[in-house]
């Protein structure tokens, strides 16, 4: 296969240039001017699939909310070629034989690569470490317990003492779990005036602190998944200045979305951890551009209808972002704050090298894992229309630019816009 009259979008030269792609055997054999008949992009751009950390997945136990094949397709749709997994599922994925159900379904149902995480402790209960040695060699990619923050900092220590010995990545959710447990938005006035139950952004650095003290007395690869206010970047800043094995990352809707959103109560717009001021989703931002958070991220939550229509304070919390993952950081170049090659530093390239994996890159002989876009062609979401089993997007009816025309996995095209 040829990608002709493309234009090439390389994360790793942060360059953009005009020419061809050549694809031999699932991976990339050529770049530049290259002869031949092939398909014409027609000045499209042409980047690296993108690696998304954090995806939520509802198998098995919640098949109704989202299913491998429903992820997959959605996944291909966005642009998206390796989904990273969460094991917040139920079960929780803990033990090798979970693992190994979901690895099997993922490759049966799902049209994109899907890599699996494993929880941290047992049942994501912070009381006992999971069987951490037996989970990574039957192939789970990272450690978490998602939202669940493990207080007991002495089992933390010894997990992560384990994970080190190992050369396990640990992927924290950094709050500190006292004061944000009931809370729902961001304290300040708007809060107040809302009359819901608010945590600090304190919270987040007091959380991220303790974390970054564990990985200075245990050398573990670490990665926070959710960096989204001012205090907590300075945190980070000196973590990577003292030469720690720490990553950031946040989810595009703390990097589109502030606080205001939530004015009507639209439950579609709570996450955790919740939307912030507009200073620190700025400061957030900044932060992507500077390279301090490595990793953009779509957090993709499912939650259907009846966890969602509920008084804000009782609904779920979460967003789904397969989908809506490149038009909405796409809002980000168009803004001028990051260049199309920075934005996939952030979403293709950084989560690959974090990960290990030979992804994210325009380069000879990388996968050939593909996505072809028009950055500009605007469009109003319809959340009914999203391919993900539930719609609990923020973005719904929202004017966005940016679109997906085709994704490659491995030289196969698995999604291809219908021509309209």
């Amino acid at each position: 296969m040829i990608l002709t009259n493309a234009r090439i979008i390389d994360p790793e030269a942060g360059t953009e240039t005009q020419g061809a792609v050549r694809i031999e055997n699932g991976r990339i054999a050529e770049i530049g001017d290259i002869d031949g008949d092939g398909i014409d992009c027609r000045g499209l751009c042409l980047a690296p699939g993108i690696v998304d950390i954090g995806v939520k997945v509802c198998e098995p136990g919640e098949r109704h909310k989202e299913s491998f094949r429903t992820a997959g397709l959605a996944a291909a749709a966005g642009g998206i070629t390796t989904m990273v997994t969460r094991p917040d599922t139920d079960p929780v994925i803990d033990s090798p034989e979970i693992l190994q159900f979901v690895q099997r379904r993922a490759a049966s149902d799902a049209v994109v690569n899907v890599l699996p995480m494993a929880a941290l402790t047992k049942n994501r209960a912070g009381r006992e470490m999971s069987e951490i040695g037996f989970l990574k060699d039957a192939g789970a990619v990272a450690f978490t317990d998602t939202d669940h923050v493990t207080q007991n900092t002495r089992v933390l220590q010894r997990c992560m003492t384990y994970a080190r010995s190992l050369d396990a990545l640990v992927i924290a959710h950094p709050q500190e779990p006292v004061l944000s447990a009931g809370t729902c938005v961001t304290s300040g006035p708007f809060a107040s005036k809302l009359g819901l139950p608010s945590v600090s952004p304190l919270a987040e650095r007091m959380g991220l602190e303790r974390d970054i003290a564990l990985v200075s007395a245990t050398g573990v690869r670490y990665h926070a998944d959710q960096v989204t206010c001012s205090a907590s970047l300075e945190v980070l800043a000196r973590a990577k200045a003292v030469g720690l094995d720490v990553t950031g990352g946040t989810s595009i809707h703390h990097l589109t979305l502030n606080e205001f959103d939530v004015d009507d109560y639209r439950t579609f717009f709570k996450v955790k951890p919740p939307l912030r001021a507009e200073d620190d989703r700025m400061a957030a931002v900044e932060a992507v551009a500077s390279g301090l958070i490595d990793i953009i991220s779509s957090m993709h939550t499912p939650q259907d209808e009846e966890s969602k229509r509920l008084p804000f304070e009782e609904a779920a919390s979460g967003a789904v972002g397969l989908e809506t993952l490149l038009p909405a950081s796409l809002r980000l170049v168009h803004a001028g704050h990051l260049s199309l090659a920075g934005l996939f530093r952030a979403l293709s390239l950084n989560p690959a090298r974090r990960l290990g994996l030979e992804a994210g890159r325009m380069a000879k002989d990388a996968p050939a894992d593909l996505v072809l876009f028009d950055p500009d062609v605007p469009f109003q979401l319809d959340r009914a229309r999203l391919r993900s089993k539930s719609k609990n997007t923020p973005y719904d009816l929202q004017r966005m630019q940016g679109r997906v025309e085709r994704t490659l996995v491995g030289g196969t095209t698995v999604f291809e816009r219908e021509a309209t």
